[in-house]
C-alpha cells in the first residue's frame, strides 16, 4: 500500500489535531478445542490457549505505535461463546470460566476480554440458561470481562423469553454489582443480529463461523470527521456527505496498514475492519457534535435522524472503496455516557430515549449505555429491549442494548461509570406498563422478507 508526501502529512495532522486513533485491535481466538467434560480442566485449556495465542498482542501493538506513529488506544481478546465451550462440562454456574478471562486479560495487559456469550435467538438450551444466570455474579467479581447475549435475528425473529430473562438479569446485575468500580450493566450486551466479527466492547466475540484466530481492527475518528464537515459549512448537503466519504476513506487506508501489519506480526489472518465512529467523552471526539456541525442545534433536534443517516452511509460507503476487508458494525456509535456532546444534549433536554431510539434505525448499534432509574421494572427493561430488537429484526441491521440502571438513582440524577465509559445523567423511562405483553414469553416471528432462499 503506498502513501504520497500529502496523504501523510494529512494523516500526521489527523493524529495531531484531530484525535485520529485506532480505537481497538482485538485478537479473536477460537475455545472450541478447550472444551472438557471437567472445568478445571477446561479453564487450564482456556488458560493457555489465550495465553499462547496473544502472549505477544500488547507488543505487537505498542511496537506498531512506535514505528508507525499511530496511536492505538485498546488492545483486547474475544472468545468463543463460553456457552459453546462450557456445555461440555458439568459445571452448574460459568463463574470460573468467566474468571479464567479475566486472569487472561490482567495478565496480558489487555483491557477487555469478550466472549462470555450466549446465542439464544431462537431458544435457550440448558447450557444457554446456566450461562446467563451467571453474569450477575461473573460480571460483578471479575474486571475486564465483557458479556454479551444474541436473543433475535431477522431470520429467526425474537426470542421473548429470552428477552424477558435479560431483562431480569439486567437489573440483577446492576444490583449486585452496585459497590463495584463499574457497573456490570456497562460490561453487557444484549444483541438482535451480533455480528461475528466485531472487535469493539462490550460486545466482541469470536464467532463460531470463525477461523482460529483472527485479528479485528476498529477505526474511530470523529474528530477527523468533525473537522471535514466544518471545511463544508454552509454548503449543500450533499457537497458535505462527499467530504465526510472522503474523509473516511482516508482513516480507513491507515486502518487497514496496522491491521495488515499486526496480523502478520502475531502469525495470524487479518479479519476485518470496522469503520464504526466510537466517541469518547473527550471534548472534540463527539459523534453528537458532527451532526451539530451538519446544522443542528442540540442532538435530538429535528433533523438529526436525516443527518445521522447521511453520516453513517458516507462512512461505509467511503470505508469499502478503501478496504476489502470491511465488517463488524461499522457506521456510527452513539452511546450516551460516552459521548460529551450526547451527555450536553441529554442535559439541555433536546434528546430523550424515544428519540435516541429513532436514531437507532440509522446508526450502527443500538441504546448505548444509557444510565436509567434504579427503580425502573425488569419488565420496562425487557419491553425497551423488545423495541430496539424489532427495529434490527425488521431493518436487517444489528441493534444492541446497553442499559443501566441506576442503583438508588432517579431521572435527573447523575451517575459516574470512569474513563471510557463516561458518566451521565439518568434518563426517564415511561411510567407505563408492558408487563402483560413481556410475560407472555414466546416468540416474534422472523418477518416476510426474512424468507430468502
Amino acid at each position: 500500500m503506498l502513501f504520497s508526501p500529502v496523504e501523510i502529512q494529512e494523516t500526521v495532522s489527523m493524529f495531531m489535531k484531530q484525535k485520529l486513533d485506532i480505537r481497538c485491535v482485538t485478537m479473536g481466538i477460537s475455545l472450541l478445542d478447550c472444551a472438557c467434560e471437567d472445568p478445571k480442566r477446561a479453564c487450564t485449556k482456556i488458560y493457555d490457549k489465550i495465553m499462547k495465542k496473544a502472549g505477544n498482542l500488547v507488543k505487537v501493538g505498542q511496537d506498531i505505535e512506535k514505528e508507525f506513529g499511530v496511536p492505538i488506544i485498546n488492545k483486547r481478546i474475544s472468545v468463543t461463546p463460553i456457552a459453546l465451550v462450557a456445555g461440555a462440562s458439568s459445571a452448574t454456574s460459568y463463574v470460573d470460566y468467566c474468571k479464567t478471562l479475566d486472569t487472561c486479560a490482567k495478565e496480558l495487559g489487555v483491557n477487555f476480554i469478550g466472549g462470555f456469550s450466549a446465542l439464544v435467538q431462537k431458544g435457550i438450551t440448558p447450557t444457554d440458561r446456566i450461562l446467563i444466570e451467571s453474569i450477575p455474579e461473573a460480571l460483578a467479581t471479575t474486571d475486564f470481562v465483557c458479556s454479551s447475549v444474541n436473543v433475535g435475528t431477522t431470520k429467526n425473529g425474537i426470542n421473548m423469553d429470552a428477552v424477558k430473562l435479560m431483562g431480569e438479569i439486567i437489573c440483577k446485575t446492576a444490583e449486585r454489582s452496585k459497590s463495584c468500580d463499574v457497573n456490570g450493566c456497562a460490561k453487557l450486551v444484549v444483541f438482535c443480529n451480533a455480528p461475528e466479527d466485531n472487535p469493539f466492547m462490550a460486545g466482541a466475540f469470536h464467532g463460531p463461523g470463525e477461523g482460529d484466530s483472527v485479528i479485528n481492527v476498529g477505526v474511530s475518528g470523529p474528530g477527523v470527521i468533525l473537522a471535514a464537515a466544518r471545511e463544508y459549512k454552509g454548503k449543500p448537503i450533499n457537497e458535505l456527505a462527499d467530504g465526510i466519504k472522503k474523509m473516511a476513506f482516508k482513516i480507513t487506508r491507515m486502518g487497514q496498514l496496522v491491521g495488515s501489519e499486526a496480523a502478520k506480526r502475531l502469525n495470524t489472518n487479518f479479519g476485518i475492519l470496522d469503520l464504526s465512529l466510537a466517541p469518547t467523552p473527550a471534548v472534540g471526539d463527539s459523534v453528537a457534535r458532527i451532526l451539530e456541525e451538519c446544522g443542528i442545534e442540540g442532538a435530538g433536534a429535528p433533523g438529526t435522524t436525516a443527518a445521522l443517516a447521511m453520516l453513517t452511509d458516507m462512512v461505509k460507503k467511503g470505508g469499502v472503496m478503501a478496504s476489502t476487508n470491511v465488517g463488524g458494525l461499522s457506521g456510527a456509535f452513539i452511546p450516551v455516557s460516552e459521548d460529551e456532546g450526547m451527555i450536553n444534549a441529554v442535559k439541555q433536554g433536546s434528546i430523550c430515549l424515544e428519540k435516541l431510539e429513532a436514531m437507532t434505525t440509522v446508526c450502527s448499534v443500538g441504546l448505548d449505555m444509557i444510565a436509567i432509574p434504579g427503580d425502573t421494572p425488569a419488565t420496562t427493561v425487557s419491553g425497551i429491549m423488545a423495541d430496539e430488537f424489532a427495529i434490527g429484526m425488521v431493518n436487517n441491521k444489528t441493534t444492541a442494548v446497553r442499559l443501566i440502571p441506576a442503583p438508588g438513582k432517579k431521572a435527573g440524577e447523575w451517575v459516574e461509570f470512569g474513563g471510557l465509559l463516561g458518566g451521565c445523567p439518568v434518563l426517564p423511562v415511561s411510567k407505563f406498563s408492558c408487563a402483560d405483553f413481556i410475560n407472555r414469553g414466546g416468540r416474534i416471528p422472523a418477518p416476510i422478507h426474512s424468507f430468502r432462499n
